[in-house]
């Protein structure tokens, strides 16, 4: 069994444009002869490596600790691209996916610096998705990330943001990403991890 470390690093992570950045304060430490070691830190809810679920964009959405924890853990397919994914890449990932582990078809990550169009997010929705993940900070184009969001958290798919999948071949893998269980969150850190279970 391998396992790979798909998530970034917390107080070195990346951040979307004119989200807070982690921070991280000492509160008591063994050097200054405290009795322990005390860490306090405050973060966006979409720092870094992070679940976006539908309440990030509707309202009336499941928040994160509404999402089944089926849609963050279970067999998925990494697929490598680079560049605009179209509807046809986005059936093709589909296809190769289903053609490795049906299961693993149900929960997609991108490798890759690639951008999910909207024909290539309707494709992911009309397939009943349970999740979609990509390298970058925001699924869609960044200037203009509104509109997939809204086709694929309008239709349950939960979101995996800001994974790091340089290291991990293309292939099925178990992934393991479930939240931190935020009452009423948009959102959530995590810490996401692809198991070969083949090694």
């Amino acid at each position: 069994m391998k396992i790979y470390d798909i998530s970034q690093e917390v107080f070195g992570c990346c951040v979307y444009p004119g989200d807070p950045a982690p921070e991280k304060k000492v509160l008591s430490s063994t050097e200054k002869g405290d009795v322990c070691n005390l860490t306090a830190f405050s973060m966006c809810a979409h720092n870094g490596t992070h679940v976006d679920a539908p309440f990030h964009f509707f309202g009336d959405g499941k928040t994160v600790d509404g999402v089944d924890l089926e849609n963050f853990v279970g067999m998925a397919y990494v697929a490598g691209h680079s560049g605009i994914v179209t509807g046809e890449d986005a059936a093709k990932m589909l296809e190769n996916a289903r053609r490795q582990n049906a299961e693993a078809a149900g929960r997609i990550l991108i490798k890759g610096d690639a951008v999910v169009s909207p024909e290539a997010a309707k494709v992911f929705a009309s397939e009943g998705l349970l999740l979609l993940g990509n390298e970058s900070q925001t699924v869609g184009p960044k200037n203009t990330p509104m509109e997939v969001h809204l086709i694929l958290l309008g239709a349950g798919v939960v979101l995996l943001e800001g994974i790091r999948l340089a290291a991990v071949p293309e292939g099925v893998y178990l992934l393991s990403a479930a939240p931190l269980n935020l009452s009423g969150a948009d959102g959530s850190p995590c810490r996401a991890v692809l198991i070969d279970t083949e090694k």
